[in-house]
């Protein structure tokens, strides 16, 4: 086919900014390190969504107690309603692309 890019040695061809795929830096350079792996991001995006469940949950409490300010309940619970639809959608994202991988073949 003539119209598709190549993919060399030296990056994706054709798209600007896209060079080769390198290792990790070393650990004395800066920003060294390995990056984080897309299990433990995700993990980590989970508990923060948990974080924000938990005090949309404590802040309804103080409400239903009479305790809380109504406006700030508000807000942790639309926090914690917008943070798990989004968490939804980034799940539904990685079955999808896991289903496209089995229908693969090779």
């Amino acid at each position: 086919m003539t119209g598709m890019r190549g993919i060399g040695s030296g990056g994706i061809e054709g798209l600007p900014g896209l060079g080769p795929v390198r290792g990790p830096r070393p650990a004395g350079e800066p920003g060294g390190g390995e990056a984080p792996s897309f299990a433990s991001a995700l993990g980590q995006a989970v508990g923060e969504v948990e974080k924000m469940q938990l005090a949309a949950d404590g802040e309804a409490q103080k409400a239903a107690l009479g305790a809380g300010n109504l406006h700030e309940t508000a807000l942790a619970l639309e926090k914690a309603d917008v943070s798990m639809r989004v968490l939804t959608k980034v799940r539904n994202k990685v079955v999808e692309a896991y289903q496209e991988v089995m229908r693969m073949s090779i």
